[in-house]
């Protein structure tokens, strides 16, 4: 049936076309007679190389979902309801051809079917996620009174207290053009009051609607904001006053995750107590900004987020502990399925560190991705495989659309498809290896590839390349996996009978070291490179071409590395604008031999920064 995709009437006209006489026919039949032979040439190719894939086929359902949400991420304008309902009704033919193709055992039409049915699921995903978190956005600078709950604490690039309120009140504003929430940075003497969640404050603050890109193709804060319901940002110089304290059975979470940050921070020094805190329930409002630094220019900037790193260390500790405290019983040993009864309780632990961390993007997704390979052990299937991760993306991708975009979960996936790839091709070779031997190895390759496949992407959305950042993971991530994070998990069990002070100290011990490690690493010379951020096609084309390498079966498959290739050269040979204008008109950038000239030595530093950062060439705003 599919053979003749090629004959539809409209092609065969083309090639009618391209038979007639006539100067003004010839260039466009020629151009649509090319057309018609390649898709022709395409299919046929396609049609060859199908029946090799078969099996695998569901690896490529999230790598189609994600071509959806993006065509919708990348769309200029919001879609109209003809569209949407135009393009439903496109996806359920789709579908319904995919399964009739099925029935009748046309397995390249139902193929093409399923795969454009998937491809609208995912623009459908991302318009619908738009619309479900749509919260009304301030469109106005407001100053005055402000009065709404504390959600949550944590601190400004520059280093300032923020909290971000829900149930938000303004002066003279109707409930239906209020904000539904809204974060206000602290400046000023705000007194020694401490700020409980779950209380409602008043201030007096300056607010204005979030900010977009910062350039054409730059980070769009704006977009960001909307799927957090966050209407308006801002500022306050006066006080934060406590209108209402927080009634005592509400807001339970949120205090027990700011009453355990707190309680890690007076065990341990303050440069140490604000990662610990960090590490254990998200709270980020005690890092030393140097310290940020450090570990953003040696590569362990990640050991700050709650991802999938310490997601698999929770889980793997309470799965191995719970293992080995089940074979210390005979009876259970003998008689209980106890791998399935261990991966259930690391499952549990897993969720409970969801929900203290407070269940931020990444650390869903991290959990997601935990519990597909934990359920995997639970039905005794393997669980870091291919299809596993294909299951995590999809539903983090049906849960979240707009997740496709961060560098969270592109660098996230990406390392775990590159260690899923080398350790399934070193699996005939580990067993032979000395069992001193595999630790080591392990290690190394774990973080080379994760390193390799996860440097292009932090490169172009940090706009920095961290020449020594194998080697502090390497010095790093080992203490992390085997102090730091079990010591986290005995501190949190022990708590309740106040016995957390021992574990807090070795957790301390080993915190101290990742410290001296990115101390040391990141004060060798040419530590860090900084580089121009690339246009989008050359993310695209890597991630496309990465997925291919990994996916395709035979050996087209090194077919992929074309793009990726391709990728490189673009990014190199890509030109920053000439002349940038920040939305206030109050900095003008023009780019010359020597760096990127601004009109301003003071004002719109944000932007300026942002600029010289996109430029490859940060610098002093003054100097510029």
């Amino acid at each position: 049936m599919l053979r003749g995709l090629t004959d539809l009437p409209f092609l065969s006209a083309l090639g009618a076309m391209r038979r007639r006489s006539g100067a003004d026919r010839v260039p466009f039949a020629r151009r649509y007679g090319a057309f018609q032979a390649g898709l022709s040439a395409f299919y046929q190719y396609f049609v060859t190389l199908l029946p090799g894939q078969r099996g695998y086929l569901f690896l490529w359902l999230p790598v189609i979902l994600s071509i959806g949400i993006g065509i919708y991420f990348g769309s200029k304008a919001e879609p109209n309801l003809p569209v949407i309902l135009r393009a439903g009704g496109v996806m359920i033919a789709a579908l319904i051809l995919s399964g009739l193709a099925a029935r009748r055992g046309w397995a390249n039409v139902m193929v093409l079917g399923l795969a454009l049915g998937v491809l609208i699921a995912g623009w459908q995903l991302a318009v619908w996620r738009s619309v479900q978190v749509a919260a009304p956005v301030l469109n106005w600078r407001y100053y005055g009174p402000v009065e709404g709950r504390i959600i949550a604490i944590d601190r400004s690039a520059s280093d300032a207290m923020r909290i971000t309120l829900d149930q938000v009140v303004l002066a003279k504003t109707s409930p239906t053009r209020r904000p539904a929430h809204l974060r206000i940075s602290l400046h000023g003497d705000q007194g020694d009051l401490p700020l409980p969640p779950g209380a409602r404050v008043m201030t007096t603050a300056h607010l204005s609607p979030p900010a977009g890109p910062v350039e054409p193709g730059g980070f769009d804060f704006q977009r960001h904001a909307w799927f957090q319901r966050l209407g308006a940002i801002g500022y306050t110089r006066v006080p934060v006053l406590i209108q209402e304290p927080t009634p005592p059975g509400q807001a339970l979470i949120l205090r027990a995750r700011y009453g355990l940050a707190d309680r890690v921070r007076s065990h341990l020094p303050p440069r140490i107590g604000g990662i610990a805190a960090a590490v254990m329930t998200g709270d980020r409002s005690g890092l030393d900004p140097e310290v940020v630094e450090d570990l953003r220019h040696t590569n362990l900037a990640h050991l700050l987020a709650i991802s999938g790193l310490h997601m698999g260390l929770v889980a793997g500790f309470v799965f191995a502990a719970l293992r080995l405290i089940g074979a210390m019983i005979p009876h259970v040993a003998l008689h209980w399925p106890l791998r399935s009864l261990a991966a259930g309780g690391a499952l549990a632990a897993g969720f409970g560190y969801l929900i203290l961390s407070g269940a931020s993007v990444a650390t869903e997704r991290a959990f997601v991705m935990a519990a597909v390979a934990l359920i995997a052990l639970i039905a005794k299937r393997r669980a870091l495989t291919f299809r596993a991760l294909a299951v995590a993306a999809i539903i983090v991708l049906t849960l979240r659309p707009e997740a496709l975009t961060s560098p969270g979960f592109q660098m996230s996936f990406a390392a775990t498809a590159g260690l899923v790839a080398v350790f399934a091709a070193l699996r005939p070779v580990m067993p032979r290896l000395p069992g001193w031997s595999r630790w080591g190895v392990t290690l190394l390759v774990s973080s080379s590839v994760a390193g390799v496949a996860t440097a292009p992407i932090a490169a172009a959305h940090f706009n920095m390349i961290a020449q020594y950042g194998l080697l502090a993971n390497l010095l790093a991530v080992p203490v992390m996996g085997i102090l730091v994070m079990p010591a986290a998990v005995l501190a949190v069990v022990l708590m309740p009978i106040g016995a957390e002070a021992l574990p807090l100290w070795a957790m301390g011990v080993g915190l101290e070291w990742i410290l001296f490690v990115a101390d040391w690493v990141a004060g060798q010379e040419g530590a860090v490179i900084h580089v121009p951020s690339p246009p989008w096609i050359v993310l695209t084309l890597y991630a496309l071409g990465g997925i291919g390498f990994f996916l395709w079966q035979g050996r087209a498959r090194w077919m992929g590395l074309a793009p990726v290739a391709l990728s490189a050269i673009l990014w190199v040979q890509a030109e920053r604008p000439p002349i940038l204008i920040d939305e206030a008109g109050q900095v003008v950038g023009v780019m010359t031999d020597a760096g990127r000239a601004l009109s301003q030595a003071r004002g719109g530093g944000f932007v300026a920064r942002a600029w010289m950062e996109n430029d490859g060439q940060p610098m002093d705003q003054g100097w510029a």
